[in-house]
């Protein structure tokens, strides 16, 4: 079987101490199916370390990529999948036989898949709040469901808009609120999304990629006004097994 293969594989990102991937894989991996497995966090400064990682690393298999090297790791990889060369971002990498590295996207399916069962016919449109690597796998996948959306930042730009915009009639038309900023993730919960929560309603979702605590205050904030609330735990499950599945194809 596969999984007794002794294999090594990691996390890349900055500042990842907290990282749900290696408690998964960890995890995971004690199980004695996959014994010989391990995963470690392969937290580097900035994304020009990455070259020496390899050199010293030779014998890893498959890395996982979070903030924020999720689109500065591009240049660095051999290949891209169709997919992720599409979405402008990766979060996993195989090593391929011949030593090549492969870049893949499975945060899309990861929230498309947590996404799906929530909505209803009046979830028509979504704010993705942020523009960072996250983003972009979450736009991906509201494109494959038929979800029009709109990007919020803090600087308005070509097909952004800012905060200050965002009022009663926002809520009106976009009825999916998803969070893919860092803000409010531990230990900064008091922390939040600058929005007006009194507009939320229960014809609306709030969806927060941070899945440390649990409940962000800005789901808090739209669960107070009858918002149904979801974190990104579930994302991360799939995203991980769907990882998991190209490490091993």
């Amino acid at each position: 079987m596969i999984g007794v293969l002794k294999r090594r594989f990691g996390l890349l990102g900055r500042n990842i101490s907290y990282s749900f991937s290696k408690g998964y894989f960890t995890e995971k991996f004690n199980d004695e199916i996959f014994a010989g497995n391990s995963y470690e966090n392969f937290d580097i400064s900035e994304i020009s370390h990455f070259t020496g990682l390899l050199k010293n690393n030779p014998d890893l298999k498959g890395l996982n990529v979070t903030i924020p090297y999720k689109e500065q790791i591009i240049p660095f990889l051999d290949k891209l999948s169709k997919k992720a060369a599409l979405i402008g971002a990766v979060n996993t990498i195989k090593f391929t036989k011949n030593g090549k590295l492969k870049g893949y996207n499975t945060d899309y399916y990861g929230f498309k898949k947590s996404l799906k069962p929530l909505l209803e016919p009046h979830h028509k449109k979504a704010l993705i709040l942020g523009t960072g690597g996250a983003s972009k796998g979450v736009a991906f996948a509201l494109d494959e469901l038929d979800i029009p959306y709109t990007f919020v930042s803090r600087e308005a730009k070509e097909n952004i808009i800012d905060y200050n915009l965002i009022n009663a009639t926002t809520f009106d038309n976009f009825q999916i609120i998803i969070n893919c900023t860092p803000v409010g993730t531990s230990p900064n919960v008091e922390a939040y999304p600058d929005l007006p929560y009194e507009f939320f309603t229960e014809k609306h979702i709030a969806y927060d990629l941070i899945y440390n605590p649990a409940e962000t205050q800005f789901l808090k904030n739209a669960k107070e006004r009858g918002a149904v609330i979801k974190n990104g735990y579930d994302m991360l499950i799939f995203q991980a097994e769907k990882a998991w599945k190209i490490w091993n194809k």
